[in-house]
């Protein structure tokens, strides 16, 4: 048996160790650029979100909405539908915010939402899950610093049944005018926080 010296060994265990214990800014999620859309993807966006009691009636008291449908259970009690509806309005916000982490993080403005189907009634305690397919993007005439992506939006419930579509357009900022780094990430401004010379 021959016998192995042992120092390249621990040499090795040293930069290991050494490489464990050092500090680094890392780079997070930082949100699609224009470049990074393809017509036909479809992002299925992360988390569902269980719709509650206060989320309908705080939003339908925020916006005004006054149809009697989400917030007098007596009278949604006699219609079609046995109890109250979920605002509408507020499945769209919430659909259109699931979409934001994957579609227009980077965005400098929307432009447009069309084309909005309710396909089926949303109730306290169903959980909505929102997925986009990139279905057009282009340059922008006017703006060189970003493109324009359209997306169809669409929102699933629990039982995998279809309730929302929609359209959305969004100007969304190319890379290379972004300038995106572990230091400074989407949102944040220059300086904030841990900086490269922290590490020193």
């Amino acid at each position: 048996m021959v016998d192995t010296d042992s120092s390249d060994a621990d040499d090795e265990d040293a930069s290991v160790q050494d490489d464990a214990n050092s500090r680094q800014l890392v780079s997070g999620w930082q949100g699609r650029y224009y470049e990074d859309f393809d017509v036909g993807d479809i992002y299925k966006h992360p988390y569902g979100r269980t719709v509650t009691e206060t989320d309908n009636v705080w939003f339908t008291n925020v916006s005004m909405n006054l149809n009697p449908m989400h917030f007098n259970e007596a009278y949604a009690a006699e219609t079609e539908f046995g109890e109250r509806l979920v605002d509408g309005t507020y499945v769209i916000a919430l659909a259109v915010g699931m979409s934001v982490i994957d579609v227009s993080q980077n965005a400098t403005a929307n432009l447009g939402y069309d084309d909005i189907r309710h396909h089926a009634p949303v109730f306290h305690g169903d959980t909505i899950f929102a997925e986009s397919e990139v279905v057009d993007k282009r340059e922008s005439e006017s703006r060189d610093h970003v493109g324009i992506v359209t997306t169809e939006l669409r929102a699933y419930n629990q039982h995998d049944e279809l309730v929302l579509s929609l359209e959305r357009t969004p100007m969304v900022l190319k890379r290379e005018h972004a300038q995106p780094s572990a230091a400074t990430p989407p949102g944040w401004i220059e300086g904030v926080g841990t900086q490269p010379e922290d590490l020193d």
